[in-house]
């Protein structure tokens, strides 16, 4: 069998930043995969599933509300690793393009207090297995570290 094309990053080289991970054609529309790269693979530890839950909900809850985004939203949910994210957006996009978008989702899910949306026993399969005080910690820290001052070296997959 062929390696898919996620498993040919050289994870000992990537660091946190706004990828694109792949493009593929959905008929005539062409769909970018982004790869939101919250942690360092293999060199810190990995978020927990309660924080990852947690800005799954509030991520997922931002964008599909979002005047400009909502209707290009296919997909954002967690990397099996947990060292971040996926995006799928309807429409062929750069990195560069949705860093503004990025940085407006984690200034939400930094300054969110209160009910985390669909954590409920009606809403969501686990929905006690959240912390919002670590996703807004989280938010804060890949703001901080990564996108408000992010450069090409976090913008393009590592050779």
């Amino acid at each position: 069998m062929e390696k898919i094309t996620s498993f040919t990053i050289d994870h000992i080289k990537l660091q946190p930043g706004v990828y694109v991970s792949r493009k593929d054609k959905a008929g005539a529309e062409t769909v970018t995969t982004f790869d939101l790269r919250m942690t360092s693979p293999n060199e810190e530890p990995v978020m927990n599933t309660a924080e990852v839950h947690t800005i799954e909900h509030l991520g997922a809850t931002f964008l599909r509300n979002h005047p400009d985004y909502k209707e290009k939203v296919l997909y954002f949910g967690p990397m099996g690793c947990r060292t971040g994210f996926y995006l799928l957006l309807a429409g062929d996009y750069s990195s560069r393009d949705i860093v503004p978008l990025m940085q407006e989702m984690f200034e939400f899910i930094r300054d969110y207090k209160g009910e985390v949306p669909g954590a409920s026993p009606r809403d969501c399969g686990n929905y006690l297995d959240m912390n919002l005080g670590m996703a807004n910690f989280l938010a804060k820290r890949y703001l901080d570290n990564v996108l408000y001052h992010i450069d090409e070296s976090h913008l393009v997959y590592p050779e």
